[in-house]
């Protein structure tokens, strides 16, 4: 699918004008107020005209954020681990060491000034990087994700391995996307992640890939360079 030329729409998600994405990637884990005032501040200045676009790729220490559609139902643990009220789009999810959380910077007044088209940029993004492992992967109607359909002797089922939930200010976009490269998986039963209570949650290591985070991020740039154009490397802002 991927290897398809892409839609007139998504084509204006790609720039290639000499100003790259500057990919930025911090080791340890990093503070989840700590990165929301960063973007806050970056969104701001790249608004302004003041900074370039960045992807950022982090971890964080174990927590639980809820979006601006999150009920309070679907926090089913609320002791377990902190939890944060974000801006951002989607319902609760759970960040932590071993899932690979990117935020996602764009400029989308030079990228089409279209959300949907951006979100569905994004699934793209997730799903080649996916592909490079031989994983297949897609989104399912009325469910937020990138998914994975999972079979066995007599069963099937699928699972989600990808969150997506992004916010937009003055057409420039932050928070991201989240893929399950080796997290504890046990950790998502303290929520109702994005409100879907039928299917599970997997990861790379889960579906007997063993990714490192190392290799997840090279396919990640790998397939945000075909999708959303050139990045260069940056110093991680915390």
């Amino acid at each position: 699918m991927l290897a398809e030329p892409l839609s007139p729409a998504l084509e204006k998600l790609r720039l290639d004008d000499g100003r790259p994405v500057e990919w930025a990637v911090s080791t340890g884990y990093v503070d989840y107020a700590a990165a929301e005032a960063f973007m806050d501040a970056r969104v701001a200045a790249i608004a302004a005209g003041e900074a370039a676009e960045m992807v950022w790729l982090l971890e964080h220490p174990a927590l639980y954020t809820a979006g601006v559609s999150a009920r309070d139902e679907d926090l089913l643990d609320a002791g377990r681990f902190p939890v944060h009220r974000t801006g951002r789009g989607g319902q609760f999810t759970y960040h932590g060491p071993g899932q690979r959380v990117a935020y996602v910077m764009l400029d989308l007044n030079r990228r089409g000034r279209d959300v949907r088209c951006f979100v569905r940029g994004l699934e793209l993004w997730v799903i080649g990087a996916l592909d490079r492992f031989g994983v297949e992967a897609d989104v399912r109607p009325g469910r937020v994700g990138v998914w994975v359909e999972r079979k066995g002797a007599g069963w099937s089922r699928e699972d989600k391995i990808a969150a997506i939930g992004v916010k937009v200010r003055k057409w420039v976009s932050f928070h991201g996307i989240s893929l399950n490269v080796e997290p504890d998986l046990d950790h998502f039963s303290g929520i109702v992640p994005c409100g879907i209570q039928e299917h599970g949650v997997t990861s790379l290591v889960d579906l007997g890939v063993l990714a490192t985070m190392d290799e997840a991020d090279d396919a990640l740039r790998a397939s945000f360079d075909r999708l959303f154009g050139a990045v260069v490397k940056a110093s991680p802002p915390l």
